[in-house]
């Protein structure tokens, strides 16, 4: 009991961890276009990160993000330690990228680490490869996808408000922008918030606590979209600077339109169950914002770097938590 406790305990410090890693997200462009300062806004942020929870259970009707992270690994092979060290191996690698700067996936890391612990005790066969493909595959696909929905959003704003004075434009999105950043804030809260939960949900379940996700008791996802809300107020000024310049100078109609089709990538793969890196979702809208005035205005050097940094966050957080199981499993951690 004392080791559920502990992984509970590590799972919520991970939620919360993930608000201040990845607040930039939601906050970056409407912070840059000094819609609202940088404590308003990860307030507006926080607030809609703990609504999406009512969203989640009485709209969408399930956690389906929480059940496809469950499977991650095979429930035959899945034991408290291993996910004891995919948790330790995921908040190391966040803390280190967020002090670093670099708005890596949360997401990534965790499933990374959650895998990467059960092949170290297992093998491969203790992976769920299908489960894992899909995810791996929205590396490029939910980049992809916000690049081409913020373009198109982009293009049609732009040919409505051809003859609107450029003064007048400029003010309108600029008070729009709370609403975009309010939607991104509700599509970060429904998908990272339910990545813990399904981690927490497993650990139940290999207790003997739980039957699936789908009993797992409120306060457990209660609990996940408060940390993340909690850490979304504590900040993370270290990647709201790459998030809302290095990529692209945004304004608020550009901001509008960021944040809008990242919000809807969100809530594209919250129907289709999907765990998606929010971070990589609104870095794809920003480019697909800049690329649309001209390609030039997209610094593609540091988007390069930031997507070694995508690759090589699952494989770095496997091995890193292989690592961490080997040394749980040679304490006798049980």
């Amino acid at each position: 009991m004392i080791l559920l406790i502990i992984v509970i305990a590590l799972g919520l410090i991970f939620d919360f961890i993930n608000g201040f890693h990845d607040a930039a997200n939601s906050i970056a462009t409407v912070v840059t276009t000094r819609v609202l300062t940088p404590f308003q806004a990860v307030l507006w942020a926080a607030a809609f990160n703990f609504i999406a929870f009512f969203v989640a259970k009485y709209i969408f009707g399930e956690f389906g993000i929480a059940d496809t992270v469950s499977k991650t690994v095979l429930k035959e092979y899945i034991t408290l330690p291993i996910i004891l060290s995919g948790l330790i191996a995921a908040i190391s690698w966040n803390l280190a990228t967020w002090w670093l700067g670099i708005p890596s996936s949360s997401s990534h890391t965790l499933i990374g680490g959650f895998a990467g612990a059960a092949i170290c005790a297992s093998g491969f066969q203790a992976i769920h490869t299908a489960v894992i493909i899909k995810i791996a595959m929205f590396i490029v696909l939910a980049p992809l996808i916000g690049m081409i929905i913020s373009a198109m959003i982009t293009i049609g704003v732009l040919w409505i408000f051809k003859g609107v004075n450029a003064r007048t434009a400029e003010n309108s999105f600029r008070k729009l922008q709370l609403v975009s950043s309010g939607l991104f804030s509700l599509g970060h809260g429904l998908n990272d918030s339910q990545k813990v939960m399904g981690i927490i949900a497993t650990a139940m379940i290999s207790y003997g606590t739980i039957d699936s996700v789908e009993s797992m008791p409120n306060w457990i996802p209660l609990s996940c979209f408060a940390a993340i809300g909690l850490g979304t107020m504590s900040g993370g000024w270290r990647i709201v600077k790459t998030m809302g310049s290095k990529i692209t100078k945004v304004t608020a109609l550009e901001g509008v339109c960021a944040e809008t089709a990242g919000a809807l990538t969100l809530f594209i793969t919250e129907i289709l169950k999907i765990p998606v890196s929010t971070t990589h979702t609104i870095t794809g809208s920003i480019m697909g914002v800049g690329a649309v005035k001209r390609l030039s205005a997209v610094r593609w050097g540091v988007t390069i770097n930031l997507m070694w940094a995508w690759i090589l966050t699952i494989p770095v957080s496997a091995l890193l938590a292989s690592i961490i199981y080997l040394i749980v499993n040679f304490i006798g951690i049980k």
